[in-house]
């Protein structure tokens, strides 16, 4: 990247992300990357001192993001990284003003995700061969996805020890690595117990398994690419024609619950949320079922 000529503190930033915020490499990189090209804008104005960045300015720069055609999350996105840069070197007393702390970020167009129905879903786990050793690792891990609300990510990195199979629970480690427990259905729990006893011995290479629960015919875990062709390639052995993917399965899990009757922050907690905010789109999805129930059964609709 090349040289920004004021005084920034984006390393100092940096060491905060990977170190205080405990964030992920490629996230530092996205934010080191965002923060510079936004950095460079501020250059292009002739500001010289980051006291001296407006409100206005920021708005500004994220205009010319939409005049370069980025997405509404990745301009969203973006904001946030300014955002948090700037409180950091508020805290820091780097500077003494924060210009975006006027601002709103972004809208996002509400996009509702994909969610499969109940009976959906089983039909998903009847399209699966449990007969052959891995359709049962198969159906195992897609049961343990539903049943638990898992991220792909998560399920990659499950491994022996976080499975608490006497307590019906597993610890998952999630975003930020972070970590929860998450109840355990008894439909998944008895297809895992069979796969761990059964199956996994066969596909295990002491050199490779490194302890993962969820293993490929190589002995290695499985990976994101992976996953998503064993569900895509089920769901369209059963005829759905919605768009499934991994996290659909999550996106079923916390629509399902809800549907049930559920408390929204229990939602959010087994599904890892930090802000409820982010939870709170299945509200939505609810009340779209909720019509459509009352579309299919009420006299006078």
């Amino acid at each position: 990247m090349e040289k920004l000529k004021i005084k920034t503190y984006l390393e100092e930033f940096l060491v905060y992300l990977r170190v205080e915020r405990n964030l992920s490499p490629n996230t530092v990189d996205a934010y080191h990357h965002d923060i510079h090209r936004y950095l460079k804008f501020i250059e292009e104005i002739n500001v010289i001192n980051l006291n001296d960045i407006k409100p206005t300015q920021i708005g500004r720069y994220i205009g010319t993001l939409t005049d370069l055609g980025l997405s509404p999350a990745s301009i969203r996105r973006n904001f946030s990284a300014i955002r948090s840069y700037h409180i950091f070197l508020v805290d820091e007393k780097y500077t003494s003003i924060n210009p975006s702390s006027l601002l709103e970020a972004p809208k996002l167009p509400q996009k509702l995700p994909t969610v499969l129905t109940v009976p959906e879903v089983e039909k998903l786990m009847e399209v699966i061969d449990d007969s052959k050793p891995l359709g049962l690792r198969d159906i195992a891990m897609i049961e343990l996805m539903y049943s638990a609300g898992l991220r792909v990510s998560e399920v990659i990195e499950l491994k022996l020890i976080h499975l608490l199979m006497n307590q019906g629970l597993i610890r998952v480690l999630g975003k930020g690595s972070k970590e929860r427990i998450v109840p355990l259905g008894q439909k998944a729990a008895n297809w895992v117990e069979k796969y761990v006893n059964n199956i996994r011995p066969t596909l295990v290479k002491k050199s490779r398994s490194d302890d993962a629960l969820f293993l490929n015919n190589r002995g290695g875990k499985l990976s994101r690419m992976g996953i998503w062709k064993i569900i895509t390639n089920y769901a369209r052995m059963t005829g759905i024609r919605k768009k499934v993917s991994p996290h659909t399965l999550r996106h079923s899990f916390a629509t399902h619950l809800l549907e049930g009757g559920a408390d929204l922050r229990a939602v959010q907690e087994m599904l890892g949320h930090a802000d409820i905010s982010t939870t709170q789109i299945y509200t939505h999805l609810d009340k779209h079922y909720l019509k459509e129930v009352h579309r299919t059964f009420h006299p006078r609709w």
